[in-house]
């Protein structure tokens, strides 16, 4: 008997079967192909907006993801400078064959953790808790607990056009099988459709005609373990380049909507409307001249690069013609051609905050299969399931991030309260307390939940607490120190258009001053100081207003939340609740009162009639 079997080798599948053979559990992990795990099928890219603070978060909890991402990344990238810290996000280039060849050979050579090539056909339920799951050559692995992590390959097709094939990303191989097992069991499925771009031979494309994108010109990192010396410095990183679609593109793609897959009735699913292929970009946004493109690498050892932007199904001779009406791309060859692909997902109103499906004990769900779209999105989740696996081995209660305390802890919370009919993306807008959540101070936010779950080492633990420690130190230095006007200051302050003053300024309160940086204080009041220390000082400083106000309102979001429900209420006879409401409690169950305010289409007066039968119910 296993501790537990992790199905699929994705990046959620990795995350779940690192994190649990981290902490010691007898762990296997299936994968259709050993050289698939961490694949890359869509964008050579690791971060971007919402997504970026989720791979720090990764890090803080003891993910895998953020380390490889720096040490395989051919360009780093710091998003939305020029606005508040609350919408910071990085982003990496990848080169996607090494950042899947470090991944997988992390996975041969972890301790507790065996990796196995295989397809699973079933999972085995007995008495509604998880038993087993059956190998289609391997034959039966029992296990404690499972985590099912197969993305986009439950029953996939991939469409090009009117051609349509069963398959994986691809060319992958795709179960049925399992599928149709779940929906034994009584689970509900649907179906999502997302899609992928052509690549291109990158010495096909006349990059003189598009713009140039380069990197970060100076050291960025996803985790807080990687050094400088471990990373491809700014001047040999690779860059980017931006092109645009042409009004001959827009009319090529016009003229041949009847063929694509989406338009033609061919695919059944609902696409990911932040993603959306070109062509549906043409239908819902007709209004617009033109649409932004841009040239991504793979990898140092391809001469392929990706059109991010460029998602279709349409047929392969029109592709040829979109391709080579870009600017820039009029004689690109394309090396493979864009597909959108079908597959089957579980609706993740069925499972609980934890992870755990709510009709089956011990089986846990992560990334794509739970609805989600983006490698960071599925990483997150897998992390989370399989923590609360081995928590729930261990005997202890689960790990539930709340939404001021993490953007995963939004994106379950979202999932699991309000569900999805189409694949979910993390955005920056569906954060209520975004400048909580930002790229510096995921340690602050999660690094203890990593170290208490044996993921995060106590030398790390004790490094972070050391930093805090430096922090508050700096506080009460600025607030403690007085800047007279004879030793500059004045004249800085009157360079960024304020009125020189008579009199000493107290340093805490010039920080709050727009424009006015934190070094450069340090530097005319003659103090010594470490840079990042400085640099995180100063943002929780200059936002100090915002922040504490965003604090209070998340505290009376927890006040509600602290308020447990049971799980055997009867809503459909809750006396004064709205007809919708009880049908959506009652298929929801929400675990506490803040749960249930946030499910779409419950109103404040029915969380009201909720509180007084909770109130009477105690009596």
């Amino acid at each position: 008997m296993r501790d537990c079997v992790v199905v699929g080798a994705g990046h959620a599948g990795v995350e779940a079967a690192m994190a649990l053979a981290h902490a010691g559990k007898d762990t296997v992990l299936v994968t259709i192909k050993l050289s698939h795990i961490a694949k890359m099928p869509c964008n050579p890219s690791i971060g971007g907006p919402a997504k970026g603070v989720v791979v720090r978060e990764i890090d803080a909890l003891g993910g895998v993801m953020p380390r490889v991402a720096d040490l395989t990344a051919l360009q780093f990238k710091m998003l939305n400078t020029t606005k508040g810290p609350g919408v910071w996000n990085m982003r990496v280039q990848s080169d996607k064959l090494e950042y899947s060849k470090k991944m997988a050979d992390l996975c041969m050579h972890t301790k507790d953790l065996e990796v196995i090539e295989d397809i699973v056909d079933e999972v085995i339920v007995e008495d509604k808790k998880f038993k087993a799951v059956r190998l289609r050559k391997h034959g039966i692995i029992e296990a404690k607990a499972c985590v099912l992590t197969t993305g986009t390959y439950m029953d996939s097709t991939v469409m090009i056009s009117s051609d349509t094939r069963s398959e994986g990303p691809d060319g992958d191989k795709t179960t049925k099988d399992l599928s149709e097992s779940l929906r034994r069991m009584g689970l509900r499925l649907f179906r999502l459709k997302t899609g992928t771009p052509q690549r291109v031979l990158t010495s096909s494309i006349d990059f003189s005609r598009t713009k140039y994108e380069p990197g970060a010109d100076h050291f960025l990192r996803f985790s807080e373990e990687t050094k400088p010396e471990e990373v491809l410095p700014p001047e040999k990183q690779v860059p980017c380049y931006l092109t645009y679609t042409t009004p001959e593109t827009l009319e090529i793609i016009k003229a041949n909507l009847h063929k694509s897959s989406m338009y033609s009735g061919v695919v059944k699913g609902v696409g990911p409307r932040y993603c959306p292929s070109i062509e549906d970009k043409v239908v819902r946004f007709a209004d617009k001249e033109r649409h932004q493109l841009f040239l991504e690498p793979e990898s140092l050892s391809l001469d392929t690069t990706y059109i991010q932007g460029f998602s279709t199904s349409m047929p392969r001779d029109v592709q040829e013609q979109m391709v080579h009406s870009l600017i820039g791309l009029e004689n690109a060859k394309i090396i493979k051609y864009a597909y959108a692909i079908e597959y089957d997902a579980i609706d993740p109103l069925q499972v609980k905050a934890s992870l755990e499906l709510k009709p089956i004990e011990n089986l846990f769900i992560g990334g794509q299969i739970l609805g989600t779209s983006g490698y960071e999105e599925a990483a997150g989740l897998g992390l989370m399931a399989g923590i609360n696996v081995r928590r729930k081995l261990d005997g202890q209660e689960p790990l539930i991030l709340k939404r001021d305390e993490s953007y995963i802890g939004v994106m379950i919370d979202d999932l699991v309260t309000k569900g999805t009919n189409e694949p979910y993306r993390l955005l920056t807008s569906r954060a209520e307390y975004r400048l909580l959540l930002r790229h510096d101070n995921a340690d602050q936010r999660l690094l203890r939940y990593g170290y208490e779950n044996h993921l995060i080492s106590k030398e790390r633990y004790d490094a972070f607490l050391k930093k805090m420690e430096e922090i508050r130190k700096l506080k009460e230095l600025l607030k403690q120190t007085r800047i007279e006007k004879e030793s500059g200051i004045n004249e800085y302050l009157e360079g960024l258009g304020f009125e020189g003053e008579s009199g000493s300024h107290n340093a805490y309160e010039l920080l709050k001053r727009p424009g006015v940086e934190l070094h450069e204080i340090l530097k005319i009041a003659g103090i010594a100081h470490d840079e990042a220390i400085a640099d995180q000082t100063q943002i929780e400083v200059k936002y100090e207003g915002y922040i504490n106000k965003a604090r209070k309102e998340a505290e009376r979001m927890l006040k509600m939340d602290a308020i447990k429900l049971d799980e055997d209420i009867d809503y459909l006879h809750v006396d004064n609740l709205a007809l919708e409401a009880r049908a959506k409690l009652d298929k929801i169950r929400p675990s506490s009162l803040g749960q249930a305010s946030r499910i779409s289409g419950i109103n404040p007066s029915d969380i009201q009639v909720l509180a007084i039968y909770l109130k009477q119910h105690k009596r």
